[in-house]
């Protein structure tokens, strides 16, 4: 879910030793990463071997479809292991209603956390666009076509390395919640998948796993997915 262009080496080395890990473990793990496909097809795919998902698809239309390998820790400030939160972007004191910039309807970050976030703080959430992207989403608070968006902590860092964001567009933080879970189909033994997962990030060169912020990997049950409410949809 964090494929940069800018990190497309290491994102390919980081599958290179997953590959191998799982092909010792007796699966049939191709020799690179499928890029090619619709995100849903690959999802629900009868014969997934291992992908990455956001928690709000997952709970709300994967549950009983998939199950759960582990969770990548990215190492995030203030957030447990294998955790994430979510980043609020606005240029300045938010009015009434705020324009709000959303990737997707089925983002844990970029709307049910934002959601969340506005219930929490008792503020109505004005007209919704549908960006696409968290990058187009923080593009929209920038150029001021959106009041508030919400970015999801480990994008931001991206944005901020490769894309000369604005740190100072950042006005809050969520409280963290459990982070994108890599899954398989539910004919899988997730937890052969899960040694393998965890071995191959563990021998990986440091250089690799510093580029690509992955300090480990965590595993999250299930049902702590599933305990965080669905919202409406935007």
């Amino acid at each position: 879910m964090y494929d940069r262009p800018e990190l497309r080496t290491e994102t390919d080395a980081l599958w290179s030793a997953l590959r191998d890990a799982l092909r010792a473990r007796g699966f049939d793990a191709p020799d690179a990463l499928t890029r090619d496909r619709d995100l849903w097809d690959i999802w629900q795919s009868p014969d997934l071997l291992l992908a990455q998902t956001c928690g709000l698809p997952f709970r709300s239309r994967l549950f009983g479809q998939v199950r759960i390998v582990a969770t990548p820790d990215y190492g995030l400030p203030g957030c447990p292991p294998g955790h994430y939160c979510s980043v609020l972007l606005a240029r300045g004191d938010l009015p009434d209603r705020p324009r709000v910039a959303v990737n997707d309807p089925l983002s844990q970050s970029g709307w049910a956390a934002l959601h969340g976030w506005a219930v929490a703080h008792k503020l109505a959430l004005g007209p919704v666009t549908l960006t696409g992207s968290h990058a187009a989403s923080a593009r929209a608070v920038a150029e001021g076509t959106a009041d508030l968006a919400a970015v999801d902590a480990q994008t931001w860092r991206q944005l901020l390395r490769f894309d000369a964001a604005d740190p100072g567009l950042e006005i809050a933080r969520t409280p963290p919640t459990p982070g994108l879970p890599l899954i398989t189909a539910a004919t899988h033994d997730a937890a052969s998948l899960r040694g393998a997962v965890t071995e191959a990030v563990a021998a990986l060169p440091a250089a690799t796993r510093h580029a690509l912020d992955l300090s480990g990997i965590v595993h999250i049950d299930a049902h702590r997915y599933r305990a965080i409410p669905i919202p409406p949809n935007p």
